[in-house]
């Protein structure tokens, strides 16, 4: 096919040698299967702000770094100058994340090159070597979906091991690989440590998937893996290797705060006694 204008930088460069087919079309971005001398491989092409269905609530930026002060400013007055500074936060958040997850073991795509608002990176294929499908695609035996899920559940732990949520994690952001679901779309990503969204967006994401596993397999449901989740990794005891139960017993007590309150005009009263004396 003839190559798409935002592909033809890499292919002048000789990053891409041949546009084969699209792959998809997305809310964030259109993607294509490409050749890159003997590999297939699959470019992201991100759509332009204006073009782009999903807008990025506030609730994902918390915690991203800005340049500067003036970067800051412009980007919420709206500028020019301010939106391609938005764009560039926004691409670059998937990409410093897909490089992060790679190394952590995390069944991701391996990324190669991002160029003019393209992200070069590995074609995920299924076991007849064909581009993966989504999850969402897939019919799962009970036995299936309970593998597919604890593996699922072990690359979230590792991404939060890094201080990585997922931000959209969900049965459409995930594809079936030949050696099992590989997750994908990470421009929502989130700072766990400097989001303060991070908690509920965690159990939201695992709760997604949760969910749609227990369709094949309903002993899924009910078991609070995001809580149990984020309990460890508060208490600095999570690791790569955790191995989730699913059980957790959240902390029932409730403070009293008559009480507090009682205990403090307590206190200030006897200091008052000790300066009156």
């Amino acid at each position: 096919m003839k190559a798409p204008k935002r592909l033809q930088t890499l292919i002048d460069d000789g990053l891409v040698d041949k546009v084969i087919r699209q792959l998809k079309s997305g809310k964030e971005a259109d993607v294509y299967v490409v050749r890159c001398g003997s590999d297939i491989r699959c470019a992201k092409v991100y759509k332009k702000i204006e073009n782009r269905s999903f807008r990025q609530a506030v609730a994902y930026q918390e915690g991203r770094k800005v340049r500067s002060r003036r970067h800051a400013r412009a980007m919420t007055k709206g500028s020019n100058f301010g939106r391609k500074q938005k764009e560039e936060i926004w691409q670059n958040a998937e990409i410093d994340a897909l490089y992060l997850l790679a190394h952590a073991g995390v069944h991701v795509p391996q990324p190669y090159a991002h160029l003019d608002g393209v992200l070069l990176m590995d074609l995920i294929m299924d076991e007849d070597n064909l581009p993966a499908p989504r999850i969402s695609d897939v019919l799962f035996t009970k036995q299936q979906a309970l593998s597919d899920h604890k593996m699922i559940m072990q690359s979230v732990i590792r991404m939060l091991c890094i201080g990585l949520v997922h931000g959209d994690l969900s049965e459409f952001n995930v594809l079936r690989g030949s050696a099992g679901p590989v997750i994908i779309d990470l421009p929502q990503v989130v700072n766990a440590s400097a989001n303060h969204h991070a908690k509920s967006i965690l159990e939201r994401d695992v709760g997604n998937i949760t969910r749609f596993y227990g369709q094949f397999a309903p002993t899924l449901l009910n078991r609070k893996y995001a809580q149990e989740m984020w309990a460890l990794y508060s208490e600095g005891q999570l690791t790569p290797e955790t191995q989730l139960t699913g059980y957790f017993q959240e902390d029932a007590k409730i403070a009293d705060v008559k009480a507090v309150i009682e205990e403090i005009h307590a206190v200030v009263s006897e200091k008052k006694e000790e300066v009156r004396y």
